[in-house]
């Protein structure tokens, strides 16, 4: 029986929501390869949240040292090295976030194995892994093939899963101690700072408003603010807003903003251009409104009205205010 890995992020001893992403995907090649799903926690010590995790996998290992309370690249290549050379996982998914982009390509050169960033989606097909991933900034989805190899390494996109749990597990904790070599860290960690997070978080919002190019001018916000607000839901945008500077960028939508998944997204005055459309693989029912019966986004819409928007959203709120 073969393993899969997923390399679990965490800050500040909270989860990363990508390490749910990835131990649902894991858990779906666990299952049709038959493999056993391992989660690597690296540490200074048992975090917290290990008991979730113990839900979603077969296993757990568990590398502690007090030189590992902040996260170094250099550290997580040379303990996922060890790891690899005495487990020899078939598949090992890491996030393609600032911490995966830092240790996944010299893993790769020191462990020998090849490594395809940014997928969107792993497929297993005649015994070998191959990887989906967005080209010409998501207007096509290209399926790498990979050569014959021992192990495959993948960053996933964040946003690409659910982080449901699949499955009923109960993992094993096997506790091991980082490799007798591990090098001092080059790099002195000093503090985490939030940079540009902004006062809300679209990537994790049930119900996003969301508006585009359509709304006008900067003055016609405020009015899909208040229309977001009554609605319960959370203001978002296309980039064409971002870029005039109406919104925060941290409230875009697409492959240069987050990725989303909310159970609605109701889309006002939005073209629906590819870029866009990439960070909406998660979304759930898509509501659409927009002048123009021939915009892109009512292809992907499970409602659409073809209506000026704020007719729409004047509409809704003498509604929702009466």
């Amino acid at each position: 029986m073969g393993q899969i890995f997923v390399v679990i992020e965490h800050k500040m001893g909270a989860l990363n929501e990508i390490s749910l992403q990835m131990l649902w995907k894991g858990a779906a090649l666990s299952e049709a390869l038959s493999h056993t799903l391992t989660a690597v926690i690296i540490g200074k010590q048992s975090p917290n949240f290990i008991e979730d995790i113990e839900e979603r996998a077969d296993r757990i290992i568990l590398v502690e040292d007090g030189r590992l309370e902040a996260f170094d690249g250099d550290a997580y290549k040379e303990i996922l090295c060890a790891l690899i050379d005495e487990y020899h996982p078939f598949i090992t998914l890491m996030g393609h976030t600032p911490w995966g982009m830092d240790f996944a390509p010299p893993l790769s050169v020191k462990a020998g194995l090849p490594l395809v960033t940014d997928c969107v989606d792993i497929l297993v097909e005649e015994g070998r892994p191959k990887a989906i991933r967005q080209i010409y900034s998501g207007k096509l989805l290209s399926k790498v093939a990979l050569e014959a190899s021992e192990g495959y390494l993948f960053t996933v996109r964040p946003g690409s899963f659910p982080p449901d749990r699949v499955g009923a597990r109960k993992a094993e904790v096997i506790r091991k101690e980082p490799p007798t070599d591990l090098t001092t860290p080059r790099k002195v960690f000093i503090e985490y700072e939030d940079a540009g997070a902004g006062d809300v978080d679209i990537s994790q919002a049930d119900f996003l408003v969301s508006i585009g190019r359509g709304v006008g001018e900067e003055g016609n916000v405020d009015k899909m603010k208040e229309l977001a607000t009554l609605i319960g839901g959370v203001l978002s945008c296309s980039r064409p807003v971002v870029d005039k500077n109406w919104l925060p960028k941290y409230h875009q939508v697409g492959t240069s903003g987050k990725s989303v998944k909310p159970k609605v997204y109701f889309a006002l005055g939005i073209s629906g251009s590819f870029q866009h459309m990439a960070g909406l693989s998660g979304a759930g029912t898509i509501i659409a409104v927009n002048k123009d019966r021939r915009a892109p986004i009512f292809r992907a819409a499970d409602y659409g009205v073809v209506e000026d928007l704020f007719k729409i959203s004047d509409a809704l709120k003498d509604k929702l205010s009466g």
